[in-house]
């Protein structure tokens, strides 16, 4: 069974409801406490960056350690793959 983290985080902190002061401006435009919000929100939003780094830096690792071994064998499945549609002209 898999928790989405949203769902998770919303149960551990539940929401509390601000009123919201009358809105003084143009119609569409945000009003500044809408604004404010935003900006805090995307302030303290700091994301999961060190797991996707270690993420993208383990399978680079990866893909290095693969082709030092087998750069032959993988460049043969590519062309052998590719034959067929370039009429065998690899």
């Amino acid at each position: 069974m898999t928790v989405h983290r949203t769902r998770l985080h919303h149960r551990t902190r539940p929401h509390r409801h601000v009123p919201h002061p009358p809105r003084e401006h143009a119609k569409g435009a945000p009003s500044s406490s809408v604004a404010r919000r935003l900006r805090a929100r995307l302030a303290a939003d700091q994301g999961d960056v060190p797991g996707w780094v270690l993420i993208t830096l383990m399978t680079a690792g990866i893909v290095v350690a693969l082709w030092a071994v087998a750069s032959d064998q993988i460049v043969q499945i590519f062309e052998n793959a590719m034959a067929p549609f370039l009429g065998g002209s690899l």
